[in-house]
């Protein structure tokens, strides 16, 4: 039983710090942060939950049977993610690249503490509510006071999984690919990592949301795992029977000049190239929506709109449909997972020559972040922008891809790749 208290914040921004800090205590922990960013289909400023009162961690085998018969009977609110490679229980697919990090392919949780914030109203939600609990740790979170760090830890030694020279090649060879027919796009990525790193997780985040400020960040915790993440798409979000995805394909670099920021973004508006990439991903994603929407219901509703963010500009679009109510939340999610701007079209062809070329098995990454409701609702990110981090093993991971079309030239697709690793580079090179 969940019975909810509201609270007044005056400074949200330096509330939202000081809860994020509140939560290292806890085993699992989910930080949800849209940075005030201005967008259609926002729900709150912020959602935290922590503690488990019930969990479900699995690998891929029957992921998506276990998950619906956790959600239908538990009929709460649930946080956590799925990773990429619960395609193997989608299709006959399989992952055996590298993996660094040995995340869980799925892992849920019932929180017993939810905090909900929406500009300066903050509602508490607690399972079992016990009110002195709740003002107890209200007072804790609003009068503690979080001081800049001063870290010395060592900067970790950021090696490349992939060789620029491995890189141009492994192009190459998808670009055969593209060219006897067998995909028309793919999303290709590699990863970057580091071994002995002892970083601390909050810290880096709070960095790395710092220069990024997009409208999905992440923190996640699970005991000694951590998820950093900076991202700035939506992979789905269902609300009542409207369910919405936002594929993002097209980058733009940024500049400090505003002439050449204004080019630089009219240049991606009008890119051809980013305009095919954009406009295949949402064709793709048109047919995943069809397997669950009522008839007719799949409408494109923005097509290529360019949208500005801290370190690029990107190019996204939104496509809406329609189901019962008898539909279940899980399979809307199954049939459009993993999601087209990570994987490319057609799908099953692109996921297996991404498994083919990729060195690491991405797990986590490109994968997803999020809630469902109690009333079937849910609402889940693209895991891109992002540091995975194991704290028992000190290893530390993050992948940045992007979009392979015969138009694609390696040199350039190389180069975006390192555009889209500015941000992490940035942060954990800083002291």
């Amino acid at each position: 039983m969940r019975t909810a208290i509201t609270k007044h914040i005056s400074k949200p921004i330096e509330f939202k710090s000081q809860l994020l800090h509140w939560t290292n205590q806890f085993r699992e922990v989910v930080f949800l942060d849209s940075n005030e960013y201005q967008q259609a289909y926002s729900s709150y400023d912020c959602i935290v939950a922590v503690d488990a009162f019930t969990s479900i961690t699995t690998d891929y085998q029957n992921a998506f049977e276990d998950l619906y018969q956790y959600q239908s009977h538990t009929k709460d609110w649930l946080f956590g993610y799925l990773s990429y490679d619960l395609k193997n229980d989608t299709e006959d697919l399989q992952s055996h690249n590298f993996d660094g990090l040995d995340f869980p392919d799925l892992f849920f949780f019932q929180p017993k503490k939810i905090f909900f914030l929406k500009g300066n109203e903050l509602s508490i939600h607690y399972l079992n509510l016990c009110d002195d609990e709740v003002e107890e740790d209200f007072e804790t979170i609003s009068t503690s006071n979080i001081l800049a760090s001063l870290s010395n830890a060592v900067k970790p030694i950021i090696q490349q999984r992939v060789s620029k020279e491995s890189y141009l090649q492994k192009i190459q060879k998808m670009l055969d690919y593209i060219h006897l027919g067998s995909i028309y796009e793919a999303n290709f990525c590699m990863e970057f990592y580091a071994e002995k790193a002892p970083i601390d997780p909050i810290i880096v985040y709070e960095k790395l949301n710092a220069i990024s400020e997009p409208p999905f960040a992440t923190f996640f915790k699970n005991k000694d795992q951590y998820l950093l993440s900076a991202s700035p798409e939506r992979y789905l979000k269902k609300v009542g029977e409207k369910v919405i995805s936002q594929p993002i394909k097209g980058t733009a670099r940024r500049s400090f000049d505003v002439e050449q920021d204004a080019f630089l973004k009219k240049e991606l508006m009008n890119s051809e190239k980013e305009r095919s990439e954009n406009i295949m991903i949402v064709d793709l994603v048109r047919n995943d929506l069809s397997h669950t929407a009522t008839k007719g219901s799949v409408v494109v509703e923005e097509l290529c709109k360019v949208y500005t963010f801290k370190q690029v500009h990107q190019m996204i679009s939104t496509i809406i449909s329609k189901v019962e109510h008898s539909v279940s939340p899980v399979e809307i999610i199954k049939t459009t997972f993993p999601m087209g701007s990570m994987t490319g079209a057609p799908k099953i062809s692109a996921m297996k020559i991404i498994e083919e070329l990729e060195v690491t098995k991405r797990g986590l990454y490109s994968g997803a972040v999020g809630y469902f409701t109690p009333t079937g609702d849910f609402d889940f990110n693209v895991v891109i922008r992002s540091i995975l981090y194991d704290a028992k093993k000190q290893y530390l991971s993050f992948s940045v891809g992007s979009a392979i079309t015969a138009q694609s030239i390696p040199e350039n697709e190389y180069e975006e790749c390192l555009l889209k690793a500015k941000a992490m580079f940035e942060v954990l090179q800083s002291n």
